[in-house]
């Protein structure tokens, strides 16, 4: 018998291979994609509202000034783009868990994902207008 033939040996039970990773069929990679994403929103927060202090009581030719500056922008980005993937993340999570219709389940999931996207663009483009001074 060669070793193509052979089955192959897991230490999986067979509950575990039907199931394969899980109700969401993503394993583990949610939870660390959150929790890499809460991190990053950590590290980013104190320069975030050391930004958002700076432009209280500015006007949008004060907050353009401040915005102007690559750093200061990029900054806000990263914020920006770290806050909405934990926001569609946590999100999709609880739908998973707490939705039970599976039609609902996936309307929701796809709500989920054009709302995240929706509050991601409309969020760029706010920095962007705001930082090249138009």
């Amino acid at each position: 018998m060669s070793t193509a033939d052979t089955p192959k040996r897991s230490m999986r039970t067979p509950l575990g291979r039907v199931r394969n990773l899980g109700a969401a069929h993503s394993g583990t990679s949610d939870f660390w994609r959150q929790r890499i994403t809460g991190v990053a929103m950590t590290l980013l927060m104190i320069p975030a509202l050391v930004i958002v202090m700076m432009l209280l009581g500015r006007n949008q030719v004060g907050a353009a000034q401040i915005l102007s500056s690559l750093p200061v922008a990029v900054i806000l980005l990263l914020f920006i783009a770290a806050s909405v993937w934990h926001m569609k993340i946590g999100m999709q999570v609880v739908i998973e868990d707490y939705v039970h219709n599976e039609k609902l389940k996936l309307i929701s999931i796809m709500l989920n994902n054009f709302f995240s996207i929706a509050v991601a663009l409309a969020s760029t483009y706010a920095i962007l207008k705001l930082s090249s001074g138009v």
